[in-house]
């Protein structure tokens, strides 16, 4: 496997949808965490997504993809997404927000989220929110987000608590 040294985000796009949807399983079920039971990450995740279900939430807003590159940039593999809606009654809500595990505590996350508050700021938003998990809660603090609430997602009959956060940009 080639050493990956560079990073780069880039504008998501469909061809990147597969490895989000493997991308995306790998991440939850990679969770270690005294607060999600087995049974929690499982209804979070039971099995990758299809590449059309991500392409299709992905385009419906605005998502950029992180890109580990080799050395001489001559391959390049996708180890988080980012994505921010547009559209809907949420607009101004990051929906998601995952790092590769072996990339975590790199400062990507932190990179992927400072390009889509200066793409919000440019268009205008005033204001970002989101649901933090407690995986995410502490960047998201360190960002400059606040906590509003405690937050919950019923999926396949569990509780999944998080944290929904606002940041005024």
């Amino acid at each position: 496997m080639a050493a990956f040294e560079q990073f780069d985000i880039q504008p998501y796009q469909s061809c990147y949808a597969l490895e989000v949807s493997e991308l995306f399983h790998l991440c939850v079920h990679s969770i270690n965490h005294a607060r999600y039971s087995s049974a929690q990450l499982a209804a979070w995740s039971a099995a990758p997504r299809s590449a059309k279900h991500w392409d299709l939430r992905l385009r419906r807003s605005k998502a950029w993809v992180v890109l580990a590159k080799d050395a001489l940039a001559t391959s390049a593999i996708c180890i988080g997404f980012i994505n921010i809606e547009t559209h809907f009654s949420q607009q101004g809500y990051l929906d998601s927000l995952y790092i590769h595990p072996d990339y975590q505590r790199k400062g990507l996350g932190e990179r992927a989220y400072l390009v889509v508050e200066d793409w919000a700021k440019a268009q205008g938003y005033s204001r970002l929110s989101l649901d933090a998990s407690y995986l995410s809660k502490g960047l998201f603090n360190q960002m400059g987000f606040t906590q509003v609430q405690a937050s919950y997602q019923q999926k396949r009959g569990q509780i999944i608590r998080g944290f929904y956060m606002v940041k005024e940009i």
